[in-house]
């Protein structure tokens, strides 16, 4: 149907355009001309009533001085006496009592197809004469009814008219997008859209398109990497699954067996660990988040350290305030501080010292380590996906390379931030910092 919104947002712009511009334009014209054709008859009565008050002015000057009547066609003058008869020796006009009453008194009045306009005047001899002015009003009612009329024509041929110079502007307006558009379809990858020299609209377009040509490039970009890291992460604990169990299967000793089961389970509970961080990666590049809400720290980094295993580095817990909430998710909170503390016992030598500070605006995390600690050239990549600052190292220690990285991206997407440096024994210091939640009033 025409009138349905589906038909109204399947037509284009150059359409929907022409048919608002010519729908409004002829509601404009259409009002205008019933305005218009309303105003028509008051306008010619205003026309003849004024010409009749021009002939009726010199007539009663006459009348006064005992003058004879001067012509004054096309309107008709005559003098009747006060009850109407007439005075000037010809027929008596088409005019009853009531219609002689209302002249007396000044009043227009329409009689028998003409209109009249009187008045009372006194003559040389102070009889009372009443002069009256008429005129026929012939063809009267057909001029309001065909004027009414031609007054709709004009309004719909000038709708018509609107809409076609509407159509042929919007088309050319339009022009340059149908260009731009055949560029963006040809474009080659890694091109961009040539900027129009004008500095309007279509400019303003076209860089906006060439910043999404630059975000889509660089997420292409990382898609490629990551796949290609993923890739070769997951093929290593794959290959090595597949080595070890060709030879359990080749050598049925019992202890070499055992031993290679050992092995096998290690690496597959690394490839567990690689596919949850790769899967978390990707719900989180695909925007989702869940709601946020108020989490006590002091409780949850405490929780984490009773979740470190068995023969983990001494671990201690220092807070500030007995009370840290922050804007995120449980959920969250526990994957950001399992794997700082992970990371943290894989490279300690003996100690671990976790820090909650607060403030107004800011609830803080530090996680202080002493092993050998980040060198500089390496804390900007250290959130990288798959990056290892010693890859043999974090292999054999059963690292993946997304733990950090999944710590940074859920962090970032709460508002918050995340930093390495050097903690005060030598090792690495990781902090991370969320958003106070409202109500948190603590002081660090």
């Amino acid at each position: 149907m025409i009138g349905s919104p589906s038909w109204w947002r399947g037509r284009s712009l150059q359409v929907r355009i022409t048919v608002l511009a010519t729908t409004i334009t002829l509601a404009c014209l259409l009002g205008l001309a019933v305005l218009a054709a309303n105003q028509l008859e008051p306008l010619l009565v205003d026309s003849v009533d004024r010409e009749l008050t021009s002939a009726l002015g010199p007539a009663t000057a006459d009348v006064t001085t005992g003058r004879p009547l001067a012509a004054a066609d096309p309107v008709s003058v005559r003098v009747l006496d006060i009850s109407g008869a007439p005075v000037d020796g010809r027929a008596r006009p088409q005019l009853d009592d009531n219609a002689v009453r209302q002249l007396k008194a000044g009043v227009p009045v329409q009689a028998d197809g003409s209109r009249w306009r009187g008045q009372v005047v006194s003559a040389p001899d102070g009889t009372q004469r009443l002069v009256v002015a008429g005129a026929g009003l012939v063809g009267f009612a057909a001029a309001v009814h065909y004027g009414g009329l031609w007054l709709v024509v004009v309004a719909l041929a000038g709708a018509v008219v609107a809409g076609l110079a509407t159509w042929l502007v919007v088309r050319f307006a339009l022009r340059p997008v149908a260009r731009m558009r055949g560029l963006v379809r040809s474009l080659p990858p890694g091109s961009r859209l040539p900027l129009p020299t004008s500095h309007d609209e279509l400019r303003a377009l076209a860089e906006e398109f060439n910043a999404l040509l630059v975000r889509q490039d660089e997420a292409s970009g990382r898609l490629r990497r990551f796949t290609g890291d993923a890739a070769h992460e997951l093929r290593s604990p794959v290959a090595s699954i597949r080595v070890q169990a060709e030879v359990a299967v080749a050598n049925p000793d019992p202890e070499l067996a055992q031993e290679t089961l050992t092995d096998i389970l290690a690496e597959a509970e690394r490839l567990s660990a690689l596919l949850d961080g790769l899967l978390s990666l990707a719900r989180s590049d695909a925007g989702e988040v869940p709601p946020a809400e108020p989490v006590e720290l002091v409780t949850e980094v405490r929780a984490a350290v009773d979740r470190l295993p068995a023969g983990a580095p001494e671990t201690r817990v220092s807070a500030a305030v007995a009370q840290a909430w922050a804007l995120g998710n449980h959920s969250e909170v526990e994957l950001v501080l399992d794997n700082l503390l992970r990371n943290a016992c894989r490279h300690a030598a003996g100690q671990i010292v976790v820090s909650v500070l607060a403030s107004r605006s800011h609830v803080r995390v530090v996680v202080d380590d002493d092993g050998p600690g980040i060198a500089p050239e390496h804390r900007a990549k250290v959130f990288d996906r798959f990056y290892r600052v010693a890859d043999d190292r974090a292999r054999s220690s059963g690292g993946t390379g997304l733990g950090l990285a999944m710590v940074a991206e859920t962090v970032r997407r709460r508002g918050g931030r995340v930093r390495v440096g050097e903690s005060p024994e030598g090792g690495a210091r990781f902090e991370v910092a969320w958003r106070a939640a409202q109500g948190d009033r603590a002081e660090g």
